[in-house]
């Protein structure tokens, strides 16, 4: 009997995610991430993924279905791996996605190689997002779930094919109205429980007053300006302020600005109206490939810079073993270093990036 570690969050994905495994013939274990304080991100109060809520609502699923439970205390790493690279990046003009570093670094890796230490075959989450080998190639694929809405894919481009190949995505067929009725019909404490929707340690989604707390930072005020350099207005400090971001400027203008860019050493932040500041070709790193080693030559593909962006056309040149060079068909605004660019045939993850420099047209 094969035997897989399942990461429990506390919420309905993975509560079906176990049972469905253990109705296949898996030897389950269930096990929910400890991943920080309150005290360390500065909440109050227990309302978040890793609340004592939480926990107790994987370890009831768990009884229920007859499974092992435990908790593992990964509060260290977390704060290493995700918290501080997300403030950093933030600090530093970058828009990060504290998402896809969890996955990267704690889901994918450390709960991966505890998984292997207590001689699972295994590990299996609640993504919404689907693995299938392919006999030509060789080669473990990923692809978008069955339910367009809760698609993952996105979030899991970093994965590796080792990886893959001991991850299960048992919901990845499922839609989320399918998965709640698994639920209420068995009973689960958690069947019409609401998805999280922030940042799991930013639940108030006001990054920066968090960063405030967390680092005892203050962020000066500085100047609004134009493409040419010319004073629009005052801002609340750089770190108040996302690339793309239209509301909540406070600049009167007798049409819509968007943030376009952000100079640090001047601490300005760059306005620009509609068609201003928009953007056909950005070079991204730490390039992870998936259905393919490589691209041996510039490839037509669909891209997505945004978790649940409608995809975009763009040629994809591979410039080294770390490295692409994405030429979009059509100019875009919103696009930032830090973000993920993921390139999609169909529903196939060719592969994915971090953005690092965009050219402004």
């Amino acid at each position: 009997m094969k035997k897989v570690l399942v990461a429990m969050s506390g919420g309905v994905d993975s509560s079906v995610t176990a049972y469905l495994l253990k109705k296949q013939g898996y030897d389950c274990i269930g096990v929910t991430m400890r991943l920080y304080e309150n005290e360390t991100v500065g909440l109050q109060r227990e309302n978040t993924c890793c609340s004592l809520d939480d926990v107790e609502d994987a370890r009831s699923v768990c009884y229920r279905i007859g499974i092992p439970f435990y908790v593992f205390n990964f509060k260290d790493e977390f704060e290493e791996q995700v918290i501080r690279r997300f403030v950093c990046a933030y600090e530093s003009g970058s828009t990060p996605n504290p998402c896809i570093d969890c996955n990267r670094f704690m889901k994918f890796a450390l709960l991966y190689r505890r998984a292997q230490e207590l001689g699972c075959d295994y590990i299996a989450t609640g993504h919404y997002a689907q693995i299938i080998y392919d006999e030509t190639s060789k080669r473990y694929h990923l692809k978008r779930g069955l339910d367009e809405k809760k698609d993952q894919s996105y979030v899991l481009y970093a994965l590796k094919q080792e990886q893959l190949a001991a991850t299960l995505f048992p919901l990845g067929g499922l839609t989320k109205e399918e998965v709640r009725v698994i639920a209420e019909e068995n009973g689960f404490i958690n069947a019409k429980k609401a998805d999280s929707q922030d940042i799991c340690f930013v639940p108030d989604g006001d990054y920066t007053e968090f960063l405030r707390r967390y680092t005892g930072n203050d962020y000066p005020e500085g100047d609004f300006v134009d493409l040419e350099g010319n004073v629009l207005g005052r801002h609340k400090g750089t770190v108040h302020y996302t690339i793309g971001q239209r509301k909540g400027l406070g600049v009167a203008a007798g049409e819509p600005l968007y943030v376009v860019a952000k100079d640090l050493d001047k601490n300005q932040i760059v306005l620009g109206k509609a068609g201003e500041g928009m953007i056909t070709s950005f070079d991204a790193d730490e390039l992870n490939m998936i259905a393919v080693p490589a691209l041996e030559e510039p490839r037509k593909l669909m891209v997505s810079i945004r978790y649940h962006q409608t995809p975009q056309p763009a040629l994809v040149t591979q410039l080294s073993e770390t490295e692409v060079q994405i030429d979009l068909d059509s100019p875009q605004r919103g696009i930032a270093p830090g973000q993920a660019v993921v390139f999609y045939d169909g529903d196939d993850v060719i592969g994915g990036a971090t953005i690092r420099r965009t050219e402004l047209m």
